[in-house]
């Protein structure tokens, strides 16, 4: 009886969605016809630019800014109102919508795929337009989308990821990743069916549809193994990241030292750029003698992915 319920459940979820919205073309087209008008409304710089840094602050909607904007007037003894974040002072300021073709409430996954692959696409799912319903391997096949990092790619920059979540989070995950779950981050969450269907868990995609990634920082599977404990293996997503990264850069160790400026470099034992098992502590309860900030993780990255001269891309996370 639940099966069947779960079954009524997608189905009726799946019709809810327009066929139109299923086509990613829709929401190119889409999407260029508001940059035509927002081109006719004003001259704007339409240089092409070299470097681009996506950051993602997550929850960061329009009410917390303003709660963070009159708190930080508040500190400063004024309303509040007044006060201006330094985004404020921004040049150019765009609001942008997202949202999932099924859902009220969106998710980060499925609009995590609307800013880097730039379709709407069904709550829950990543990387894959809307004909995809969630759980429905078989739904996958013919329907995935590429991102923004993979142009970037296949134009020579070099491309990063930075997240203060796991590297197969939501949101990192749409950028080179094609599911029809978001929490498929290894085969041992994914169901019988979807195996034999032949569709891959997260992590394992990290590793092989954009295998030369320059730059990956964050954190590992909530419950897998710390490397960082002596004496402890890498099961799971640590070893399809480890055996990957040690296949394509032979001879580089289990991953690198953090070098974030004066003092000795951070060691990290996990693999390359992996600094917890599960999400990094938040900034006030972080040790910054051997946990890295976000700010620091940045800048690193973008010392090493600067060395391409043809550019690069940075997806950053504050997840």
């Amino acid at each position: 009886m639940k099966a069947l319920l779960l079954l009524l459940a997608q189905l009726c979820s799946a019709s809810l969605v327009p066929e139109r919205e299923k086509d990613p073309e829709y929401w190119r087209g889409q999407a260029q016809e508001t940059l035509r008008e927002a081109l006719r409304l004003q001259r704007l710089n339409q240089n092409v630019a070299k470097n681009l840094i996506l950051g993602v602050p997550a929850g960061m909607g329009v009410s917390t800014v303003t709660a963070a904007r009159i708190l930080k007037g508040q500190l400063q003894n004024r309303k509040g109102e007044e006060s201006l974040l330094e985004m404020d002072k921004f040049p150019y300021v765009a609001l942008a919508k997202t949202y999932n073709t099924n859902a009220q409430v969106p998710d980060s996954a499925g609009t995590a795929t609307a800013y880097l692959c730039g379709v709407k696409a069904n709550e829950g799912t990543v990387g894959v337009s809307a004909g995809v319903t969630r759980d429905r391997c078989n739904t996958t096949k013919g329907q995935e989308v590429t991102s923004i990092l993979r142009w970037a790619k296949d134009a020579g920059k070099a491309v990063g990821i930075v997240t203060t979540t796991r590297v197969t989070h939501a949101t990192p995950s749409a950028a080179y990743a094609h599911s029809a779950n978001r929490d498929w981050y290894s085969d041992g969450e994914m169901p019988p069916d979807a195996l034999e269907g032949g569709c891959k868990d997260i992590a394992r995609q990290l590793v092989e549809n954009i295998p030369d990634i320059e730059v990956g920082m964050g954190t590992g599977l909530p419950g897998d193994v710390d490397w960082s404990h002596p004496g402890m293996g890498p099961p799971g997503m640590w070893a399809e990241a480890s055996q990957g990264w040690e296949q394509d850069h032979p001879g580089t160790g289990t991953g690198p030292c953090l070098d974030v400026g004066p003092g000795p470099p951070m060691a990290v034992s996990l693999s390359p750029g992996l600094f917890e098992p599960g999400d990094m502590v938040y900034e006030l309860d972080r040790n910054n003698e051997t946990d890295p900030s976000l700010t620091e993780m940045v800048a690193v990255a973008i010392r090493m992915l600067q060395k391409n001269p043809r550019g690069f891309f940075l997806l950053v996370e504050g997840g």
